[in-house]
């Protein structure tokens, strides 16, 4: 009995545990294995065997196991497990029984036939974790785990951080996103257990009509792809993974599939050295540690004209391992495909490749033929042991490098973990914002103006038969816009729904053709008769735009179309990302890596800067998840206290909606959750979100003063020290007016409350006292609607919500649909004036009888709409590309202008001593707060928005007494998630 079992016996003993020694000795009956798997079975236990887990344990702690040494191990393989290691053989990463037929000939080509790895395809993260242990549980030697890669691990398994291809990545500008991308793409590898990634794909895309390559490659320009495949295979290889540069010597300047059939270059060696080796050459100068051939034939620069370059010791050993010097693994593409399977057996596949000078087999037609037939091959001569030896070798050392022998399986537990976390989402959403390339925008049609074009139809064209095809870019796009609508033209479409695309085109102002048509294996890359006819068949006046989600040369078939957008991929993460761009939420700057034949040069694009709020998550506006997740207890906890029944908090960060959730419900009885695109009652928030915008409006076109006497607006002040009264005063509150009154126990019409309120006597002197006033902002939109022929409120909407697309607030929204009333909690049940439960409509009883539009009360918003406005201040004014105020008036109105109070004008400013505002924000923070439970507060040192929407007034105002420490714990946990 070998020494190693004496001292599992010694342990067990020590533990007293004669069962677990008579267990331990039955399972060292290990059935005989061949050639050096038997010896090495001496270090790992059967396969079939399960140790206990103590006495595992026990093994992993006082057994160290002796230090592979590869060329001892080769000389131990019998020549059928040598030709084994070569073979990579497919598999798909999902759950599977082991008495499945799949998995059961998995099992039997690597406990028979002793594979060297696996080549997965479509997969879940747990799914083919599990087989991976599986698998490697059952194999002698580690299998050596491999998989595609091109777009990161969702490029084959579900559930982990999808990258934009690598054109896509080129169109940034920013190698270093190529870095991060092979990075995160070999940390998610590492998880899952994958020892080598096939990418990058190093081919020059030099042909438009190239059927298999096109968005794979980084670029047409040689350098380019040098470039960028470099960082690329550095980001994969910081993390210990085997990158691979792929197709050599070149597959960018082909039209034909070699998936089909054999594509043949007939460029000479001086070509091939000026484009197509460029990258080739700059990866192994890098140190690249595996390149993979390509089924292509070069007949001007080989011995063997019709020889796939796989097959062809010209392409291979001479080119490849002579002159570049390459002394990595070389893997060929897969044998099954045509342009090698139609013209060589399995093992003559195998065998010329092994004399080419390549090393990894990868998904022969038939494994089994093929070991069978190189075996042969070696018995008779045709190839010697030494040959099959090198390969061995350098797979073994890979393996060994890799820690295999020592540590075969994935820890599970830390799936979760690595795969798919914030971080690595974050870096591909910015790496997919930044990739857009706008190649045409007429008209300025771009960023797409909610006034301007009220009616979208977006129409997702496609080759296939997918119905959802675009579905998640319609879903995006109706958070900027409210009338999205969106077709899909597919291949399996019925007359019905053709015919409905026709009507909803004409519905539309603006058509949206989103381009999922792909190149196809003949090359064409055009949309095909039947697509033409439909785009043909929509209204020539109505305005068209064209986004393509995978083949870039697709724009070169609508011309006339107003802009071009190149999206690269028509993946989720594309679709989500394209979204705000189409509306000004993110800016646009990528440069075309292509050249486009008769319509854009390489390099070509223009630039749009971000110019709204785009909804995002935490990570992409620099706020700590973990941190501002405070906040989700908080407002738990004050639900539960019943300082509201519900309520929406909104927090915008540099641009970015990075956090937005709607708590509780929309009253006590607890029926109807609270959603956060809910619209709110904002109560005196109307003073800073609609009175205070449309005077600073005014007063920076000329059209008022701020020192403007109030007299010249209302006779009635021009007598007494009213007649002192400017239009500052009031947005002071020192113009010597009471609070409020309450009016309307008598006065129950708008020109009833307006004409008291002209003539209340004043309890102050003007200027000498600051006594917050209802009243003065009731004048003050008076005074909007005499300078401007227009009410406060349809002032407010042609001016700023309109064209903001601000379409979430109202006065009045019972008067504008259900669609926005439905989204309105109510706010109190009123006992005293209109004896009913008060919802959308105004909750202020003087704004409710002033027809529910006053200077003080009676607006109606969102979160997401309060987030558009007080990003227009943050931005100096401007939002989506419009000026809407100076940045020297929003300075004026925002700083200090109260010699009282810390106040300034309309605007109220963070206490010095205690705020709703928090004490963290900064010393500039301004906004306001409402009665009914709503605040706003910006700090403009952090770029920050912290907004709060609530009816802590329901059932009755005397509830919710707690608000204000609400909104400070919250102002508080927002500022703390800040990250430095």
């Amino acid at each position: 009995m070998p020494q190693f079992h004496h001292n599992i016996i010694k342990i067990c003993t020590a533990l007293g545990s004669t069962i677990i020694i008579l267990l331990f000795i039955q399972a060292c009956s290990f059935e005989k294995l061949e050639g050096a798997t038997k010896a090495y079975a001496q270090d790992i236990p059967d396969a079939n065997y399960k140790l206990p887990v103590t006495i595992t344990d026990s093994v992993d702690t006082l057994h160290k196991k002796k230090e592979i040494q590869v060329d001892s191990l080769l000389n131990k393989l019998s020549l059928r497990e040598k030709i084994g290691q070569l073979f990579f053989v497919r598999a798909q990463g999902y759950f599977q029984n082991v008495n499945d037929e799949d998995y059961r000939e998995l099992a039997s080509l690597i406990k028979q036939y002793h594979v060297g790895g696996i080549v997965f395809f479509k997969g879940s993260v747990y799914g083919q974790a599990v087989l991976t242990n599986q698998l490697q549980e059952i194999s002698g030697l580690p299998l050596w785990i491999t998989q595609d890669m091109e777009f990161g691990a969702a490029m084959r398994v579900e559930g982990t951080t999808r990258l934009p291809p690598a054109m896509g990545i080129a169109a940034t500008q920013n190698p270093d996103y190529a870095y991060l991308a092979g990075r995160i793409t070999a940390q998610e590898a590492k998880a899952l257990g994958v020892h080598q990634v096939f990418a990058p794909v190093l081919d020059v895309n030099n042909n438009p009509r190239n059927p298999v390559i096109n968005v794979r490659s980084f670029s047409g320009k040689p350098d380019t792809v040098a470039l960028y495949g470099q960082r690329f295979m550095e980001g994969i290889q910081s993390q210990n993974i085997i990158a691979t540069g792929k197709h050599f010597p070149g597959h960018g300047d082909t039209d034909t599939d070699s998936h089909y059939a054999l594509p043949v270059i007939n460029h000479d060696y001086e070509r091939l050295e000026e484009v197509e080796l460029v990258p080739f050459k700059k990866m192994i100068d890098s140190g690249i540690q595996s390149i993979m051939s390509a089924h292509i034939a070069f007949p001007n620069i080989s011995d063997n004209p019709n020889l796939p370059g796989t097959l062809d010791p010209s392409i291979l050993r001479r080119i490849l391992v002579d002159s570049l010097n390459f002394k990595g693994l070389i893997a060929t593409d897969g044998l099954e495909m045509r342009g090698i399977s139609a013209h060589f057996s399995p093992g003559e596949a195998v065998i010329r490749s092994l004399k080419a000078g390549a090393d990894m087999m990868l998904l022969s037609l038939d494994e089994i033929s093929a070991i069978q037939e190189v075996e042969r091959a070696v018995e008779r001569g045709i190839l010697t042991e030494n040959r099959i030896n090198r390969s061995v070798r350098k797979i073994l050392k890979k393996k060994k490098q890799a820690g295999l022998f020592e540590q075969r399986k994935i820890d599970i537990n830390q799936l979760n973990i690595a795969i798919s976390n914030p971080e690595n989402r974050e870096i591909a959403n910015e790496i997919s914002r930044k990739s857009l390339t706008l190649l045409k925008n007429e008209r300025g049609m771009l960023p797409i103006q909610p006034n301007r074009y009220s009616r979208i139809l977006l129409l997702s064209v496609t080759d296939n038969d997918n119905e959802e095809r675009g579905a998640a870019l319609a879903y995006e796009m109706r958070k900027y816009h409210p009338a999205v609508r969106h077709r899909v033209f597919h291949r399996n479409i019925s007359a019905e729904d053709r015919q409905d695309i026709i009507q909803s085109a004409q519905w539309a102002n603006l058509i949206i053709i989103g381009s999922h048509v792909y190149i196809n294996s003949s090359g064409g890359h055009h949309f095909d008769a039947a697509q033409r006819r439909l785009i043909h068949s929509l209204p020539d006046g109505t305005p068209k735009g064209v986004i393509t989600f995978g083949n870039p040369y697709a724009v070169g078939d609508l011309p006339n179309a107003r802009f071009h957008l190149l999206a690269w991929q028509g993946s989720d993460l594309q679709l989500r990302n394209t979204a705000p761009a189409l509306f000004g939420a993110s800016n646009i700057g990528g440069r075309l890596p292509i050249e486009i034949p008769g319509s854009y040069g390489i390099n070509r694009g223009l630039s749009l800067p971000q110019t709204t709020i785009r909804f995002g998550d935490p990570q992409s506006a620099g706020l700590s998840s973990d941190s501002l997740y405070k906040i989700d207890t908080i407002m738990h906890d004050a639900i539960f206290d019943s300082t509201f029944p519900g309520g929406v908090v909104t927090v915008v960060k540099d641009g970015v909606v990075a956090y937005q959730k709607g708590f509780g419900y929309e009253t006590y009885e607890k029926h109807n959750p609270v959603n956060k695109s809910d619209i709110y009652d904002l109560a005196s928030l109307t003073k800073v979100t609609a009175t205070t915008p449309a005077m600073m409006k005014l007063i920076d076109e000329g059209k008022i003063n701020l020192d403007d006497k109030v007299s010249s607006y209302f006779p009635e002040f021009n007598k007494g020290k009213k007649q002192d009264i400017t239009i500052r005063h009031l947005l002071l509150h020192t113009s010597g007016l009471p609070a409020y009154r309450v009016y309307v126990d008598k006065l129950k019409s708008r020109s009833a409350i307006v004409e008291a309120i002209k003539n209340e006597p004043l309890i102050n002197e003007p200027g000498t006292t600051y006594e917050y006033s209802d009243l003065g902002f009731i004048l003050m939109g008076e005074i909007v609607e005499k300078v401007t022929g227009k009410r406060l409120d349809r002032y407010m909407r042609d001016t700023f919500y309109s064209p903001m697309g601000m379409n979430s607030t109202y006065f009045n929204p019972r008067d504008v649909g259900q669609w926005v009333s439905n989204r309105i909690p109510p706010t109190e049940i009123d006992t005293i004036y209109r004896q009913k439960t008060i919802r959308a409509e105004a909750h202020d009883e003087r704004a409710y009888y002033m027809d529910g539009v006053a200077g003080h009360a009676g607006l109606f918003s969102s979160g997401s709409d309060l987030a558009a406005y007080t990003q227009m201040l943050l931005n100096g004014g401007t939002y989506g590309g419009q000026q809407y105020l100076s940045p020297a008036i929003i300075n004026s109105f925002t700083r200090k202008q109260s010699e009282y109070v810390n106040r300034g004008l309309g605007f109220d400013r963070k206490d010095e001593d205690s705020s709703s505002a928090g004490s963290l924000t900064s010393e500039k923070t301004f906004g306001h707060t409402g009665f009914t439970g709503t605040s706003f507060w910006v700090d403009p040192e952090h770029d920050l928005t912290i907004i709060i929407l609530t009816n802590r007034v329901y059932p009755y105002r005397s509830y919710g007494r707690n608000i204000s420490k609400i909104r400070a714990a919250v102002a508080n946990a927002v500022i703390t998630s800040v990250i430095d």
